[in-house]
């Protein structure tokens, strides 16, 4: 399945910060080639051009999952268009470095566990961390061309995982953590499902009350999990820009409506500013 679209860059959406299982593998003649795991699937992905990338995956599954996973229906040029007729110079820079970033479309309980598990951690770090989660607790399956992989677990499973076995998969402190979200969710006292439909404010409220869970992770949860795109997590990168560039305060504001891709140019421009791409 080709999709054509100048909005659309594996590496940047996989170096974004906001997808911990899609990860570069051999490339495809010499073409940048990648896979994902989400919803219980594996998918093969390669960039064959600037604008073109190749999914693969049958028409009929792409406009099943992959369309909407990858928000392919939002008009990212005209949040682009916008901030480029605009005053700020540095987020004119940030959109036309990282104009290929897109905010995906999670399943709402991995991202809810995995930012959890992000706490004090790198980004390699978390990526092992889950994947030795889900090869413990997910289910083993295989992708038409052979590849096995390991499904995220459900909420029930994580719910009643042994403490000390989480711990042993590198898990550290947040176990607890990880169980006790997870209870909540079995429970019902935290409704993934209802927080995607309420406000933002809401959202980050709710997800505030479940132990283990502070602003920046609420934040998180609410843009990459429930695509609440006014979501704007302030990690260490988003306040350096807010303190080098902004003299302390960025008018989030303004930006009502999709601060939270105005958030991922920022993120993934300064990492690079600083040479962390």
């Amino acid at each position: 399945m080709l999709i054509h679209n100048e909005y659309f860059s594996l590496r940047q959406i996989a170096d974004s910060g906001q997808c911990f299982r899609m990860n570069r593998t051999d490339d495809m003649d010499g073409k940048e080639s990648y896979y994902l795991i989400a919803y219980g699937r594996y998918l093969r992905l390669t960039q064959l051009d600037e604008n073109t990338v190749m999914l693969g995956c049958s028409e009929e599954e792409y406009h099943q999952l992959w369309k909407s996973y990858f928000d392919l229906d939002y008009d990212y040029g005209r949040i682009i268009s916008e901030i480029q007729s605009g005053d700020d110079e540095f987020l004119k820079k940030a959109v036309e470095y990282g104009k290929g970033i897109r905010i995906l479309r999670q399943e709402a309980f991995e991202v809810l566990i995995s930012f959890i598990i992000s706490q004090n951690k790198n980004i390699p770090a978390i990526k092992n961390c889950i994947e030795a989660i889900c090869a413990c607790f997910g289910e083993r399956r295989m992708s038409p061309d052979g590849a096995v992989y390991y499904t995220f677990p459900e909420p029930e499973v994580l719910a009643s995982a042994d403490k000390q076995l989480l711990r042993s998969l590198k898990t550290g402190y947040r176990d607890e953590y990880i169980i006790r979200a997870s209870k909540a969710v079995v429970e019902g006292s935290l409704d993934l499902d209802r927080l995607c439909y309420c406000s933002y404010e809401e959202a980050v409220i709710s997800l505030k009350q479940v132990y283990g869970i502070g602003d920046k992770v609420a934040n998180c949860i609410a843009l990459f999990g429930l695509h609440q795109i006014d979501g704007f997590p302030v990690d260490v990168w988003i306040k350096r820009v807010i303190d080098e560039i902004y003299g302390g305060s960025f008018p989030k504001e303004k930006y009502r409506g999709y601060a939270g891709i105005v958030q991922q140019y920022m993120f993934y421009y300064m990492r690079h500013l600083k040479g962390a791409l």
